[in-house]
This record gives C-alpha cells, structure tokens and sequence, in this order.
C-alpha cells in the first residue's frame, strides 16, 4: 500500500534525482534529452504539492483542543514563528511542526546579538544567552526518541548567513532527512496519542535515553544551535504520533503563560509563570 511515508521518502528521492542530474549536466552530460530532465522536479512538485493539501485538508478536519504542559524552560524568554499569529506556524505542516512555536532567551545583562546586514557574518553559539540553557519536561512521560550526536554550528543572523542558509544549507538538510532539519532532538511521549518534540538541542546535552520515564520539570536536555537554525534557540511542538515524517501538529498551551504571540517576551520562575 502507498503510505504517507512512501510519498514523503519518494518526494525525498525526487528533489535528489533532479539534483543529482544538475550537477552530472555541468559534467559529462546526460545520456538523453534535456526535457526529460527536468521530469524529477515536476514529479517532486506534484507530490510535494499533494502531500501539503493532503496534509493541511487533515489537520482541518481533526482539529483538537490545546493540550496544557508545562513550559519546558525557566527564565525569560522571547516567542517566535508563533502559532499564536498563524498556523501554520512555519509555513507548512511538515514534520507536525502545524502549532509549533521558536523560543529564544533574553538576559538583560548579556543581551542576544543582533542581525547583522553586514558583518560579522556569524557567531558564536556561546554568544547567545539561550544556548545551554537547560530544559524540562514538559510533562511526565516516556521517551521514545533521544539523539544528541550533531554538532552546534555558528549562528546564521546575518544578510550573507541567511541567504546561504536559504539557498544551499537549507535544501541539503531537507533532501537529507528530517532528522537533519531539526538537528538533536527529542520525542516524549505525554500519553493520549500527544507527543512532545524539543528541537535544535546542544550537542551532548541530553540526560535521557530512549524507554526512560521522565517526570514533569525533570531536566531532559539543553539548549542548542544544531540542524536548521539561525541562532540558539529551543524549537517546541506537539503531534500525533512519533514520527516527523508523518506525524500532525497538535495545538498546545503552556500552563500559566498560554501560547505567547511572536515577540512576546514571558518568565518562566520555578513552577510560576507569568507575563514579563
């Protein structure tokens, strides 16, 4: 039977043939005609655009009410690409990422870089107060997926770093794998067909392991600059089941701050939350 992961692992292969016959054409050529080329990327928008409808036409028809967690840091902390100002959040539905929001840290006496138009063109992830910041469960659970092997690399949050990240980094990590895109990761299971993802996660910062029961509040990882990132920052959704390729977002809320709108800045104090 053709499932949803076959068509996402075959779009997958499709963007990769397309690519693959770009680079041999500006080498030894290709052994037929021009037109027939270009076949791989038609195919891979046509099921690229199926799945999205397909995709977006289910998150429609099984919309769930906001499933209440704690907040999975403490401090002060800002919200972007909010599901609070539009969903979906991203721009897409993929990797259940439909309500999924970016939060960054703010520290008053070591405040975030700014953009850069200019230079430097990037920093340094220790630069940034958000990276190495610890993280908690955001609700007793089981862990079922935990991985914390790829490196944190410099920040993309400039003009020149953006554009290279948009044009090639970007491409790459999609063609290979989602695991690539959201870079060290987390999967907790919160019981109910609800899984929580934490994303872009320090490199070797994780202090579970896949079939670990892990306890509301309990520190599980840091914060981190891996996979498709501009900056530290943890990336944070629910969905409805384990996993990214195939899995639907589902809206959650935090307990005592809500869902903060993009730019937002909350505070997070043990177990009080409030507005900052």
């Amino acid at each position: 039977m053709f499932t949803r992961k076959s068509a996402v692992m075959l779009h997958r292969m499709l963007w990769l043939l397309f690519f693959v016959q770009l680079i041999v054409s500006f080498t030894v050529g290709l052994p037929y005609s021009y037109a027939l080329s270009w076949l791989p990327l038609i195919a891979a928008l046509a099921v690229g655009v199926m799945l999205a409808l397909h995709t977006g036409k289910e998150v429609r028809a099984e919309v769930r009410p906001p499933v209440e967690v704690d907040p999975p840091v403490t401090g002060r902390w800002s919200a972007l690409n909010s599901p609070a100002d539009r969903t979906p959040s991203h721009g897409t539905h993929q990797y259940g990422q439909t309500y999924a929001i970016d939060i960054v840290a703010e520290d008053e006496e070591r405040p975030r870089p700014s953009f850069a138009w200019l230079w430097p063109v990037v920093r340094r992830s220790e630069e940034f107060p958000a990276f190495g910041a610890p993280l908690f469960a955001v609700a007793d659970a089981a862990v079922v997926h935990a991985e914390d092997g790829l490196r944190d690399h410099l920040s993309r949050n400039s003009l020149l770093a953006v554009l290279y990240l948009l044009v090639f980094e970007a491409t790459v990590r999609v063609l290979a794998g989602a695991r690539w895109i959201v870079g060290n990761h987390l999967v907790l299971d919160l019981g109910d067909g609800t899984y929580a993802v934490y994303a872009h996660l320090r490199r070797g910062s994780l202090t579970v392991r896949a079939g670990d029961r892990v306890t509301a509040g309990q520190q599980v990882a840091r914060c981190g600059n891996s996979g498709n990132s501009t900056e530290p920052h943890l990336h944070f959704h629910l969905m409805n089941g384990p996993d990214l390729d195939i899995a639907r977002g589902v809206p959650f809320t935090w307990r005592g701050v809500g869902v903060p709108k993009n730019k937002e800045t909350f505070e997070v104090t043990g177990n009080a939350t409030h507005p900052a």
